[in-house]
């Protein structure tokens, strides 16, 4: 018996038996009940992803975004759909030759971004060590040679060479990871973008990559273009042979002409061939000044500018989408804890479980008055509804227990499952109502295992229900009165056998039988189902028991099993009461 708990509602609900068949459909209260039961979990959830967001957006390092957009000019001809199809598939290869590794190399090498710790890893991850721990244990005989002979300059040197290139390459693939290339709708103009953590340093490298493509787009037509010179080269001398020989011949024939048929023909080969040497000769010449000037398919049409603002993390998306998966992750951790939760938090759960007609919930709050503060001095015959606190919701509770004395039910034993349930408050609280009213009230502790409402109420009595069992004359002395409707029996000293057990013998001075004669209800304190077989033994002897359960904290197994057990020793159950529920429950 809590001292320090007091009841500040009682919500008795009468529930019928569980129903057979078909599973009862979910409504909004259920719903809503199941947000008031589990909305910590939903917020601790939803909590700890936004804390883990919030220090993800606070601890990353920022990243700015810069672009720059060029135009391409692509040389094609033919009929307008064989233009159209040529020119997207010249803008793809534009694509990726701006993604290139020349292009994106070239970037890296301009701007010393293999020396840039943003883009070169100095720490190397787990599976470069393990790749460095292989490669180092296959090596290691010649790494003892090496180290015997002595480290020679011509060694070292490869070594070295071939270290810059893997970082080298490594920060060109840093690159083309932050690097983003793409064409504008269906227009000719490409846009390079590229992620920094710095402003400027997106900035320029978006312009070194726009420049490096220019100049591998220089390259590329200066180099076909020499090759093609060197082609026409070759083939200006064979036409320049050829020309020569058609002019010999001619002349020869002119000499001693003998047929101008003959003439005729010579001459317009010669002629031919002058001017398809000469056509070739401006190739050539055309060629060769392609080669001294090249002029790039794009141009630069709009540089990168400094970013305003970081581009990732997305703080307002990442926090956004940190709620929705903790608001997702909590409902689900809820719905799982809700359908495993065994403990009994709503009074239909005990309803349609055993068929109770009625099971009432208790609210408690906390005060600094103890329960020698409720009752009244033995003997001082005071009115109770002066001095006694009424207690709100209480009063409920002892209607239905007055309504169960209309049927008989005059001897009433309150029994918890679990010690710390209140039983023992709840026995004194409906003794104090039932005389408040006017009925002659006993209220006998039977709680061999704490006797709390001895302690409380009589803890200086020297007789008491031990004495009474085997002296029944001794009822006059050890029934307190506490007021004029009601008495109290305190426990007594308990030497061996309880009295409950004791009074399940039948062989004892007192009788409940005899006790109707007198009171007009008998309130029955028993020890905890739990810690004590008391409960067992004296409930068969009631008219009728309440069995308690603490909100929260009592499960339905636990409960089933209290009520079954009783039920099986031919107890009969009259309901059951909930507990040390929490206010926002008593709706």
């Amino acid at each position: 018996m809590t001292s320090s708990t007091i009841f500040s509602g009682v919500s008795p609900i009468s529930l019928p038996a569980a129903a057979t068949g078909g599973n009862s459909p979910l409504t909004l209260r259920d719903m809503l009940f199941f947000l008031r039961m589990r909305w910590l979990w939903i917020a601790a959830t939803t909590f700890a992803f936004l804390a883990l967001a919030g220090s993800y957006v606070l601890t990353a390092e920022p990243t700015f975004v810069a672009n720059t957009q060029l135009v391409v000019v692509p040389q094609v001809s033919g009929s307008e759909a064989q233009r159209a199809f040529a020119e997207d598939a010249f803008i793809e290869g534009q694509l990726e030759i701006a993604k290139s590794s020349d292009v994106v190399g070239g970037t890296v090498t301009a701007l010393g971004l293999d020396t840039d710790p943003d883009f070169v890893d100095q720490t190397p991850s787990l599976q470069d060590r393990a790749k460095n721990w292989l490669t180092g244990a296959s090596s290691e005989p010649d790494t003892a040679s090496q180290e015997a002979a002595g480290p020679g300059p011509r060694d070292t040197q490869p070594q070295q060479q071939i270290e810059d290139g893997r970082i080298h390459d490594r920060a060109v693939a840093t690159l083309l990871n932050m690097m983003g290339v793409r064409r504008i709708g269906s227009s000719t103009i490409i846009e390079i973008s590229a992620a920094a953590s710095t402003p400027q340093q997106a900035v320029d490298i978006a312009d070194t990559l726009a420049r490096q493509y220019i100049q591998k787009n220089i390259a590329m037509k200066a180099n076909a273009s020499r090759q093609y010179s060197e082609w026409l080269t070759r083939f200006v001398s064979e036409q320049q042979r050829g020309l020569a020989e058609a002019a010999s011949a001619l002349a020869s024939f002119m000499s001693n002409p003998r047929d101008q048929f003959k003439l005729a023909e010579l001459q317009s080969a010669t002629d031919a061939r002058r001017t398809l040497y000469e056509n070739t000769l401006n190739q050539l010449t055309e060629a060769r000044q392609r080669i001294t000037y090249p002029v790039s398919d794009a141009t630069i049409v709009s540089r990168a500018t400094l970013p305003l603002s970081k581009a990732r993390p997305r703080s307002t998306l990442i926090i956004a989408f940190a709620a929705a998966v903790g608001l997702g992750v909590g409902f689900a951790l809820a719905l799982i804890r809700h359908a495993g939760d065994r403990r009994i938090v709503r009074p239909n759960q005990i309803a349609d479980a055993g068929g109770l007609p009625f099971v009432t919930l208790l609210a408690t709050s906390r005060t600094s008055n103890g329960h020698s503060a409720r009752f009244l001095a033995a003997g001082t015959g005071s009115s109770t509804a002066a001095a006694y606190p009424v207690i709100p919701g209480m009063a409920e509770l002892s209607a239905t227990v007055v309504g169960l004395r209309r049927k008989r039910r005059v001897v009433i034993g309150i029994v918890a499952v679990n010690p710390g349930g209140g039983a023992s408050t709840i026995a004194c609280e409906l003794a104090v109502l039932s005389s408040i009213s006017g009925a002659q009230t006993l209220l006998i502790d039977a709680a061999a295992q704490k006797s709390s409402l001895s302690k409380s109420i009589a803890p200086h009595s020297s007789t008491g229900l031990v004495d009474v069992l085997d002296n029944g004359e001794l009822i006059r002395t050890a029934a307190l009165p506490l007021t004029p409707t009601l008495k109290f029996l305190p426990l007594g000293k308990v030497v061996a056998v309880s009295p409950a057990i004791r009074l399940s013998s039948r062989r004892t001075q007192l009788s409940f039988a005899e006790l109707k004669k007198e009171f007009d209800a008998i309130f029955v304190d028993i020890s905890a189902f739990s810690a004590s077989p008391d409960a067992n033994a004296i409930a068969p002897e009631l008219d009728g028991v309440l069995v308690v359960t603490s909100h929260g904290h009592t499960t339905i197994d636990d409960t089933m099993h209290v009520i079954e057990t009783l039920r099986n020793v031919g107890a009969e159950i009259l309901g059951a009461i909930i507990n040390h529920a929490p206010k926002r429950i008593e709706s």
